[in-house]
């Protein structure tokens, strides 16, 4: 991958000097995964970090006999870099939702580049908050309605990943546990309240290429805004 686009694709690289793309080019490491299988098992966190430059990718954990997903992530974002940071265990995995294309940089690499450039030591910074401002705020939606919560978590997945097309910002057509689990409520409701943002015509799953379609998203933004 050219230096260009890995500072133009991923958020931590903008401003990052062309020596820095030029050694994070250098000792980063192309990694393809098909759909389904593990990124990242229990053991493994810490060891590399991992940036997503096509697919979908969920975080996972074990909660008594239920898997249940915690986070979701696609193209330009990362993770693992937590786990390289702080160095302590991970009860969780990283599974691809789709076939995904990612590229991996050691921990002891990603450390040394992150430590010699000041600017990209500030965006790492800055991820960070960013990261525990949208945990904040995907804690504070349990207190309202599944209606607002599943409707402000497709808002949140399409500003952050969908890609414009005639039909509205597609997404992945994610399973609706996962789904259910990001919005923090029930699968039976999920499927409901999605059937029901059909029925309006609101948005639109292709079953064929995996795809959602939010159709109408200003007024789901409009809907957000009065519940």
């Amino acid at each position: 991958m050219e230096t260009k686009a890995i500072g133009e694709l991923f958020p931590l690289f903008i401003g990052a000097s062309p020596e820095t793309l030029e050694r994070l080019v250098s000792v980063a490491q192309e990694q393809d995964y098909s759909k389904d299988s593990a990124v990242i098992t229990e053991s493994a966190w810490g060891k590399a970090v991992f940036f997503i430059v096509c697919g979908w990718v969920k975080i996972r954990s074990l909660y008594g006999n239920r898997e249940v997903t915690l986070e979701i992530l696609s193209r330009g974002n990362c993770f693992g870099e937590m786990a390289v940071l702080d160095e302590s265990p991970r009860a969780t995995e990283a599974i691809a939702l789709s076939d995904v294309q990612l590229l991996s940089i050691s921990a002891q690499r990603f450390l040394q580049i992150l430590l010699k450039d000041p600017t990209l030591h500030h965006r790492m910074l800055q991820l960070m908050a960013h990261k525990m401002r949208q945990f904040y705020y995907r804690f504070q939606l349990y207190r309202h309605p599944p209606r607002f919560k599943l409707i402000k978590t497709l808002i949140f997945l399409a500003e952050n990943y969908g890609q414009p097309t005639e039909k509205g910002t597609k997404i992945l057509n994610i399973p609706h546990q996962d789904l259910a689990d990001l919005a923090g409520i029930n699968f039976e409701e999920t499927s409901r309240l999605l059937n029901k943002l059909q029925d309006r015509g609101w948005l639109e799953i292709e079953l064929s290429d995996r795809a959602l379609y939010l159709t109408n998203i200003k007024q789901l933004y409009h809907l957000a805004k009065q519940l």
